[in-house]
């Protein structure tokens, strides 16, 4: 019988991207085979409400599913899991165990108009979208 994966999404607030990244992947993977989480190194107090704006905009109520700021938790990563960065320079002090932490080099949602999240959000779905391919 195949361990279920974890992918943790990290960034340093966990108000955005980190967040977004984790709310596609829980909908469009496997959960019998693989879920995400998320958490930032120093978790803001509150969510982007511009993220939870666009994300409502594609169907997916952060608030509602109970989405909200938290610490990366690397003791929940084993063998096999994968941690991966948003691009906001996390150095997590990851375990040898877990390899090599993933960056996908992506631009902060805070303080930018509108569409710049959107933007943000549809480079996040499509990563995400191919990620959940190469897994499954």
């Amino acid at each position: 019988m195949l361990r279920m994966k974890t992918v943790l999404f990290a960034c340093v607030h966990n108000t955005g991207r980190s967040q977004m990244a984790e709310a596609f992947f829980n909908r469009l993977a496997d959960r019998a085979k693989a879920r995400a989480i998320s958490g930032g190194t120093e978790p803001a107090t509150a969510m982007n409400q511009t993220v939870i704006e666009v994300m409502r905009e594609v169907g997916i109520d952060l608030v509602a599913d109970g989405h909200h700021p938290k610490i990366a938790d690397l003791d929940r990563l084993v063998d096999g899991d994968r941690p991966i960065s948003m691009g906001c320079g996390v150095e997590l002090a990851c375990p040898v165990r877990l390899g090599r932490m993933e960056d996908w080099g992506l631009d902060d949602p805070k303080g930018q108009p509108v569409e710049k999240v959107r933007a943000i959000r549809d480079d996040i779905r499509q990563r995400v979208e191919v990620y959940v391919h190469v897994i499954h």
